[in-house]
């Protein structure tokens, strides 16, 4: 019965079908006459009652304008038939159709990666790490409590959701219309200082039955290339306590403190993640920590019950992504073996390779930033050993205007380290599961 549909009007395909059947019936016949001509056995029972019915046609040249003709009809009605369909399932083109198809076959074969964090530094990876496998895990903090996801979090009771929409926003097989309008913000009335992702991800709250569920089908809405997770469904309050013994509670007001932070902890303390979250850390080839805001960011993830501990049994190689420069009120002062100290301090020794930057800051941003309090951190290998890790130094800087980490020099280096890491038939099968390390 379906077979029938492709013959309903209104469809474009009708005429180029019909074109690939008489181009077949065409070259067959063709076919046949040429046989004819050149095989003497039958050549006398064909060429009679072709002759009859066809008369001059019969004989050369037509013999062989037949057969090309109706080949060069059956190509041309399977290319108008192709290109009518992919109009409709991909109206960007056959580029877009080609990029589908490699996420599909190509990139579900890469390394199984899982990135811990929040904030804008995880969207950064994620946008590196998609153009070698599709095999990601981004457990995302939500602790956020500033800002729209904080206005919604208040106002709905719902998990805050801007830095779980900018990973999937990272992820997505989209266009850039699609992210324009996710990340759109208001300015004026009521919603002003909303986000459009934001509102999206509280509406699919009520209309899929839960936060976790909201995100599943945003995940499908934009095909993105892997999953998001957040770290735990419960409501979650973050706290720190400070050198002068003070406790701060939220995300939001911890930086302007102004003492060093010794220690972070979420309320309430009996908080669990998602199994599925486990699941992928157990099964993974490489654990990204980062990068992002140490306190308020990372090691929120690592305080839900059951992560640290996933992440010290995993067989998977552990990194974790230094910032480039120190965060005021969380990490002034920092070398790079201090963030990795505040890591330890909370979860253990989980950290295998440390990935920091070595590039030089340009003078307008060192100017930009020390107005901030922020300086570029100081790299120091040997303190980073000390502390159970091996320091993996490159140029990861991207151009612009802010010091951000390049997405794909850092992506190259933790795909790099990942496969290093495996037996050579491994090696050699998540290379050709990536199509030789890239996408086009």
């Amino acid at each position: 019965m379906n077979l029938f549909k492709w013959l309903y009007p209104g469809l474009h395909v009708k005429r180029w079908l019909f074109l690939v059947l008489a181009g077949t019936a065409l070259t067959l016949g063709g076919t046949v006459l040429l046989a004819g001509l050149l095989m003497p056995v039958t050549r006398t029972e064909i060429m009679a009652g072709a002759r009859e019915i066809l008369g001059p046609l019969a004989g050369w040249p037509w013999v062989l304008v037949f057969p090309l003709t109706g080949l060069a009809a059956v190509l041309l009605g399977l290319q108008r038939t192709f290109r009518s369909i992919i109009a409709v399932l991909a109206p960007a083109g056959e580029q877009r159709l080609v990029d589908i198809i490699y996420s599909r076959r190509y990139l579900r074969r890469g390394p199984r990666i899982v990135v811990i964090g929040g904030g804008s530094g995880l969207s950064v990876l994620l946008r590196g790490i998609k153009d070698y496998t599709s095999n990601i895990t981004a457990i995302v903090s939500v602790a956020d409590d500033g800002g729209s996801s904080g206005r919604l979090r208040g106002d709905l009771g719902i998990l805050p959701p801007g830095d779980i929409r900018n990973c999937m926003v990272a992820l997505a097989d989209k266009e850039s219309l699609m992210e324009a309008l996710l990340q759109y913000r208001f300015t004026t009335g009521e919603l002003k200082g909303h986000n459009l992702g934001n509102l999206l991800l509280a509406a699919l709250n009520e209309v899929a039955g839960g936060f976790h569920q909201g995100v599943q089908g945003m995940s499908r809405v934009l095909a993105i290339r892997g999953r998001v997770l957040p770290a735990t469904l419960e409501d979650v309050r973050l706290g720190a306590e400070f050198s002068d013994g003070a406790v701060v509670w939220g995300e939001s007001s911890i930086p302007g403190y102004g003492r060093r932070i010794e220690r972070v902890f979420l309320d309430p303390a009996d908080c669990y993640p998602l199994p599925e979250a486990l699941k992928a850390i157990h099964e993974a080839d490489a654990v990204i920590l980062g990068p992002g805001s140490l306190y308020t960011s990372i090691i929120p993830n690592l305080m839900v019950r059951g992560m640290a501990d996933a992440l010290a049994r995993t067989r998977a190689i552990k990194i974790y992504v230094c910032n480039i420069m120190t965060q005021p009120g969380e990490t002034d002062g920092y070398t790079a073996s201090e963030h990795l100290g505040a890591i330890v301090a909370h979860s253990g020794e989980v950290v295998d390779y440390m990935a920091v930057n070595t590039e030089e800051i340009p003078a307008f941003l060192k100017n930009r930033y020390s107005k901030e309090g922020a300086v570029k951190v100081r790299v120091d290998p040997r303190e980073i050993e000390k502390l159970g890790a091996k320091a993996v130094t490159g140029e990861f800087l991207a151009g612009g205007d802010m010091a951000r980490h390049n997405p794909k020099k850092l992506a190259e280096t933790i795909i790099n380290l990942t496969l290093a890491n495996k037996k050579p038939l491994e090696r050699m099968s998540l290379l050709h599961g990536m199509g030789n390390g890239q996408a086009d």
